[in-house]
């Protein structure tokens, strides 16, 4: 494991004491886990913004191929 320096306001930092102690891990496990659930919260709303601008792109042709099916849909023998 790599090691890193932080600097972070002093209030910061004792209330990241308070809540690692209130869930009995260390300052380090604690800053940690809250990196983690940062990059996972970021991955994720990246990944929502990939699909929406996709979703966007092809809106159109989806339209279409709705229609399309719609009217099968309606007379198979079309």
């Amino acid at each position: 494991m790599e090691s890193i320096s932080l600097k972070l306001p002093e209030d910061l930092l004792e209330a990241s004491d308070r809540c690692a102690r209130a869930l009995r891990i260390s300052r380090a496990e604690y800053i940690r886990r809250a990196v983690e659930r940062m990059n996972r919260e970021t991955e994720a709303r990246t990944r929502a913004e990939r699909i929406a601008r996709a979703s966007r792109r092809v809106r159109k042709e989806s339209m279409r191929v709705n229609i399309d099916f719609a009217a099968i849909e309606r007379d198979p023998d079309a």
